[in-house]
């Protein structure tokens, strides 16, 4: 009697879960005869078949940028522009067949302007764009108004231009790095290969010398081998970083490379001290306009290379930023390529470059 009584007992316990076993297996009947069905159709339809298979994306074709010809005829490697933007790179050629299919086509001003009437013929493409290209100062690019509505872009070393190509610029450092100056065992250099007698920077330095001491290297000067150039400037408390002209943003690698990368103090003479201060925090350099004579310019390097801590002072900000020179053809030119890829372009040319390039 007692056996009889558990197994009722057990039965209505494993009857919810016998019809939850059934139904589940229906179901699963159902779905596998429905798989069977669409896979006899499919093998059935190559058309479906072939829908059904996942195409690859298409790549974009790479855009052909054409260089008009070698910048002042100084060959140099192209490098691949995608492990600088994370753009696809693009490809450089110096291949003239290139003329009416290139998505631009740079032009070097300097290598063109003697003969901007020729240029002015070659036939073009109505979407192609025509970039004018050019890290001289205005008082070195001779023949600008021959050069209005000849051009779609400019690139230059203007913040206002459309492909802003500087000689240098500030990273910002993921973290604090420790400070590290280069011992100093002499007082003012100055690195120049451009010896005008009459020029603002050389009419300067003859006032500043009768003041402190500067040692003069390059032409008709003390020698400097180019690979000597940085671990020699580094051993100075500065560095007249004087530019050969003085005109908006014209920064050149005087200061970039001269001075920043080889680790002294710049002292400047170019634009005005607001200008240098949209490239620079302002206290990593010394600018001449602050100082109503070269002799009280001399007189406060030589207060300040005697006080290290005020000296120190000068490089604080390089605990969060890092100098970079960026003077490399390539990498000017890559510039370009990821513009042309992330700018939307409305078709426009440049009207008067001799008004605005001053």
């Amino acid at each position: 009697m007692e056996l009889v009584e558990w197994k009722k007992i057990s039965c209505k316990k494993l009857l919810p879960f016998l019809l939850f076993s059934f139904i589940l297996s229906s179901c699963l009947l159902v779905f596998f005869l429905f798989r069977i069905s669409e896979t006899e159709h499919i093998s059935s339809n190559p058309s479906a078949q072939t829908a059904c298979a996942a195409a690859p994306p298409k790549r974009a074709p790479r855009l052909t940028i054409l260089l008009w010809q070698w910048p002042f005829g100084q060959h140099f490697n192209f490098i691949n522009c995608s492990k600088l933007y994370s753009t696809p790179d693009c490809r450089f050629t110096l291949q003239r067949s290139w003329a009416q299919k290139a998505a631009a086509v740079i032009v070097h001003h300097r290598d063109v302007c003697g003969d901007t009437e020729g240029l002015a013929r070659l036939p073009r493409l109505p979407a192609q764009r025509w970039i004018w290209f050019n890290l001289e100062s205005p008082s070195h690019s001779p023949n600008l108004s021959a050069m209005a509505n000849l051009f779609n872009l400019t690139m230059s070393y203007r913040r206002d231009s459309d492909i802003f190509t500087p000689y240098g610029e500030l990273q910002l450092l993921g973290q604090p790095q420790p400070l590290s100056i280069p011992p100093k065992t002499k007082l003012v250099a100055w690195v120049v290969s451009n010896w005008r007698a009459d020029s603002h920077r050389v009419k300067y330095y003859q006032e500043l010398k009768k003041h402190i001491a500067v040692d003069v290297y390059g032409q008709h000067h003390l020698p400097l081998p180019w690979d000597q150039l940085l671990p020699t400037v580094s051993q100075y408390s500065f560095y007249l970083a004087f530019e050969n002209s003085q005109h908006e943003d014209y920064i050149t690698e005087k200061l970039w490379r001269n001075a920043l990368a080889s680790g002294t103090v710049p002292v400047v003479l170019g634009p005005p001290r607001e200008n240098y201060e949209c490239f620079l925090p302002p206290d990593s350099f010394i600018h001449v306009d602050d100082f109503a004579s070269a002799e009280s310019l001399a007189r406060y390097l030589r207060e300040l290379s005697r006080d290290p801590g005020r000296y120190r002072s000068y490089f604080q900000w390089r605990r969060w930023l890092k100098p970079v020179v960026g003077s490399d053809w390539a990498w000017h030119v890559c510039r370009a390529c990821h513009f042309l890829q992330t700018t939307e372009l409305r078709y426009r040319v440049v009207p008067d470059l001799a008004e605005w390039f001053v």
